[in-house]
């Protein structure tokens, strides 16, 4: 049905071709990149994603990357794009998709479609102009492509006397207003009908604010991420003793905490699960100590868990925290009982955000200098840019400080150096400058927003009836052979044929 591999600059008119068929135009070679495109016939097409690539990772025809961003491929045929959720290497290079002329509605789920806007402000900031008329008249034009699709609601996308196309939305638990893609073609001049599944991000469960994702009912042709296919989380219950446990190890050592987090989805769980321990560590503090900590210049202050300092640096995140708070209805019944009951998951008395530019190089300048304790949640999650860095370049060189990653670090990425180098005393790059690692470094792996080999697996055995095609895209090489084994081998198990494609 599809051929193994797309080449996004070959003329699709001048190609001898069945359908529906499926071109990969980035996360073949890593977890970035995502962009995917079904073609369902000659005259229509439609995208899933189109993300930014990041450190190392290209295109499949290696033309694209973290420094070439403009969209390289045909869009004569595309009458959608579909994003499954709002991180960057999902939905990073849209502006970019709309300098190239596409013209066509972006569908979304309800949330990501309050998230969406914050996200491509910033990235047509960053990486177009910071001119507020341009923002403004390019916000504007989002807004009127924007198609928000409740979960689990059919959309036609097509439908003409050859062809008819609906999708829907499914959740998928990786952050609020994650999404899985289903996709039915009906050819009706053949009677021919596919169902075609795009996994997106799945996460996995017992995250927090989030439902688990529910596998479908059934699919012909999967694409499903691989981010994880060749391990298996630690035990995501025990995750907030363990992370209690990391940081008061960490706060031992007499310094801060630095936390590099993605703006949208693992700031907001971190926060949800610090408040947590700290509700616990204080259900029982003396009336009159209002648990407040003192910002930078005043020299009072303990260094418990009541008086510790939350720091969210990052104006981007603060600003997704806020839409989070105002996204409660697609919580979790947990986070709502606890809303509910009076307490404030997003919004507790020890955090302290951090806004302007001034004031975060005041903080950095603090902590380095007094070593005070504090927990600072700041982006990217990835080193790669963003306040982060400026904590990282001030406090990996004393050994008082702590580097926590939970979250996944991609190849060539300043994280991935610091999390590969630093428990061996190594070095790290960052902007042209080198610095020596001498802070502590953790990760906590069950803190991954993405489902393990097992979600992985159960997602697609758990369906009524199992893909006979399965396309394993957004994974590094060893996660997806691995991945690729174990489902021959439960397909085996129950003596069905599978087609597994690893463009």
């Amino acid at each position: 049905m599809t051929s193994p591999q797309g080449n996004g600059n070959l003329e699709l008119k001048d190609r001898a071709m069945s359908y529906p068929e499926i071109l990969h135009h980035g996360a073949t070679h890593g977890v970035t990149g995502s962009c995917h495109q079904l073609l369902m016939d000659a005259q229509h097409s439609l995208l899933v994603d189109c993300g930014l690539f990041q450190g190392a990772e290209t295109s499949a025809d290696g033309r694209g990357g973290a420094g070439s961003l403009p969209v390289g491929f045909p869009l004569d045929t595309v009458k959608a794009l579909i994003a499954t959720h709002v991180h960057i290497d999902h939905v990073g290079r849209i502006p970019y998709l709309l300098a190239a002329g596409f013209k066509g509605p972006i569908l979304c789920s309800e949330p990501s479609a309050r998230l969406l806007p914050i996200v491509l402000e910033d990235a047509f900031k960053l990486g177009v102009s910071g001119d507020q008329q341009q923002v403004e008249r390019y916000l504007k034009l989002i807004g009127q492509r924007l198609i928000a699709l409740p979960y689990r609601h059919w959309f036609t996308l097509a439908d003409t006397p050859a062809l008819l196309c609906k999708v829907r939305l499914q959740r998928a638990g990786h952050i609020l207003g994650s999404a899985y893609v289903e996709v039915d073609l009906h050819y009706r001049h053949t009677g021919q009908k596919r169902r075609i599944l795009f996994s997106g991000d799945l996460g996995a469960p017992h995250a927090p604010l989030l439902p688990a994702p529910q596998p479908p009912y059934r699919a012909d042709t999967l694409v499903i991420e691989s981010t994880y296919g060749d391990r298996l989380h630690e035990d995501r219950r025990s995750r907030r003793q363990r992370l209690e446990a990391v940081i008061e190890q960490a706060l031992a050592d007499r310094g801060s905490v630095l936390i590099p987090a993605f703006s949208v989805g693992r700031t907001q769980e971190l926060l949800y699960e610090l408040e947590d321990i700290i509700h616990r560590k204080t259900r029982s503090r003396p009336a009159g100590n209002s648990g407040g900590y003192p910002l930078p210049g005043n020299a009072s202050g303990q260094t418990g868990w009541p008086q510790l300092a939350i720091i969210l640096d990052s104006p981007l995140a603060s600003r997704f925290t806020q839409a989070y708070r105002e996204l409660q209805p697609f919580w979790d019944q947990e986070a709502i009982k606890r809303v509910k009951s009076g307490r404030r998951p997003l919004g507790f008395e020890q955090l302290i955000t951090v806004e302007s530019h001034a004031d975060h190089l005041r903080m950095v300048g603090h902590l380095a200098s007094t070593a005070r304790p504090a927990i600072v949640v700041a982006g990217s999650g990835m080193c790669t840019s963003g306040r982060i860095v400026n904590y990282l370049k001030a406090m990996l060189g004393d050994r008082r400080h702590n580097v926590l990653f939970v979250g996944y670090q991609a190849m060539g990425t300043p994280g991935h150096a610091i999390q590969k180098y630093g428990p061996r005393g190594g070095y790290v790059d960052l902007e042209g400058e080198r610095f020596e690692i001498r802070a502590g470094i953790a990760t906590l792996g069950g803190y991954s927003a993405h489902a393990d080999r097992q979600g992985l697996v159960s997602f697609i055995t758990r369906m009524r009836e199992w893909p006979d095609e399965i396309r394993l895209v957004h994974g590094e090489a060893d996660a997806k052979r691995a991945l690729a084994a174990e489902l021959r081998r439960r397909y085996e198990q129950r003596q069905k044929r599978v087609n597994i494609i690893t463009p």
